[in-house]
């Protein structure tokens, strides 16, 4: 799975959006975004959609999230793992 490319990124705009809103986060580049030194966020597409990763709770790895309809499950994640 690739991460998503511009016209991926054009189409999630409006969760992007919601994404720079949250606190903590710095977008690196376009779509993929950090807290402090290490990734937190970022997307992926494939045949099968669009998907938006996070970083999992313990830290180690990331939790996919489908976001082509609504990206409010990974919006919810994010705001939980950013109170950690």
């Amino acid at each position: 799975m690739k991460h998503a490319g511009e016209v991926a990124l054009d189409q999630l705009e409006p969760l992007l959006a919601r994404v720079r809103a949250l606190p903590s986060l710095i977008e690196k580049k376009r779509g993929v975004f950090y807290r402090k030194s290490r990734a937190f966020l970022h997307f992926h597409e494939d045949p099968q959609g669009l998907f938006g990763d996070v970083r999992a709770a313990d830290g180690k790895d990331f939790d996919r999230f489908e976001v082509a309809q609504s990206g409010d499950a990974l919006i919810a994640a994010a705001q939980d793992r950013l109170r950690v």
